[in-house]
């Protein structure tokens, strides 16, 4: 495994933490803004611990009638 790979699963697991010390995998996800939150905290990976607070705020289509 190249080191470039397994730096990537640690920043990935790190955000994977981080997304779960916030709370974000509680209960059901729902809609695309908290989704897209969990996302982008796994995304940041470390900078959670350095001050980054993603968050995503967005709407699905609604269906034609």
């Amino acid at each position: 495994m190249h080191i470039g790979s397994v730096l990537l699963v640690i920043w990935l697991a790190i955000g994977g933490v981080a997304a779960g010390q916030r709370g974000d995998y509680s209960g059901p996800i729902g809609n695309c803004s908290r989704a897209g939150t969990i996302a982008v905290t796994i995304l940041a990976g470390p900078l959670n611990y350095m001050g980054a607070d993603p968050h995503v705020n967005c709407t699905t289509p609604q269906p034609s009638n």
